[in-house]
């Protein structure tokens, strides 16, 4: 009994000795930059899962561009128009994509943001050990990709639809203007919601600031014909800048890469200002629990 003891004494001495050492209990975690890459595809894939899952934004944001273009292009036909005096087609195809990585980007985000903030679900989540950084990564990634996609669509039935051409020097700076405006968006989207107290008032209030910004930025219709005011106003804010370098890409007349930096510039400044809101006022409660 005693030979046997011993030698499972030495038995557990030997394993002990031979398994990597563990780090102490109060110690951080430390994370591979594969180990947070994989876990912001993760939560990526989990809140495309659940953006595919809701009816409402897929309609508003995959098949409401669609529409447009469908609609716009049907009314004014192969008339000119825009200060480049292209065919309708190739005027909404980049202005309707500009629409498209807004809804993506901003319009949905903030609602959902929103939402999910007043029922308590951000706050389940932060509770967790996902740090903050792979949430908010994994969202932006998302509407990054459904930006890219809806965008996509559009530039293919613009090209076989209605012979809408895109050269090819200019898609780079088309899919670079593209993913600036979606980060930029991601990030106001962000600093927005922390200024909306309720669930009921964030669609209301997305609406009320985006509709005007359409109508005066060229999304819509050529702003040309606007009083020279409202096109002074539409260049202070970023749906303007968005527009303007994804319709540059489509421009004829344009040659070499076409990469508008002014606009890009613009772009970067408000997500800069938005990043000092969201990191100042940014909440991952209820707004009722602070009152």
């Amino acid at each position: 009994m005693i030979v046997a003891w011993l030698f499972r004494r030495l038995r557990r001495r030997r394993e002990a000795s031979e398994s990597p050492a563990r780090p102490p209990h109060n110690a951080p975690p430390t994370r591979h930059p594969r180990g947070l890459l994989a876990l912001v595809l993760h939560q990526a894939r989990y809140d495309l899962i659940g953006f595919l899952r809701n009816r409402q934004a897929r309609f508003f944001t995959l098949i409401l561009p669609l529409l447009f273009l469908i609609i716009f292009v049907s009314v004014f036909g192969n008339n000119t128009v825009g200060p480049q005096h292209v065919k309708a087609s190739t005027y909404y195809v980049p202005g309707l994509s500009a629409l498209a990585v807004i809804a993506a980007s901003f319009v949905n985000l903030v609602i959902s943001i929103t939402a999910q903030r007043e029922r308590g679900i951000l706050k389940r989540r932060r509770a967790t050990p996902v740090p903050a950084s792979v949430l908010i990564a994994g969202r932006t990634l998302t509407a990054l990709a459904v930006s890219l996609a809806v965008m996509t669509v559009l530039v293919l039935v613009g090209r076989f639809a209605y012979g809408v051409h895109l050269p090819g020097s200019t898609i780079p700076a088309f899919v670079l203007t593209a993913i600036v405006g979606s980060i930029t968006f991601c990030i106001l989207a962000y600093a927005l919601s922390a200024e909306i107290a309720s669930e009921d008032a964030a669609q209301p209030m997305v609406q009320a600031i985006m509709l005007p910004l359409y109508f005066i930025s060229g999304i819509f219709i050529p702003n040309v014909s606007l009083p020279a005011w409202l096109r002074h106003l539409a260049e202070l804010f970023p749906v303007q800048h968005l527009a303007d370098g994804l319709h540059h890409a489509f421009d004829p007349s344009v040659h070499g890469a076409g990469i508008v930096w002014g606009d890009l510039g613009v772009l970067a400044l408000w997500a800069a200002a938005g990043l000092a809101i969201a990191l100042w006022r940014f909440d991952w409660t209820p707004a009722a629990a602070g009152d």
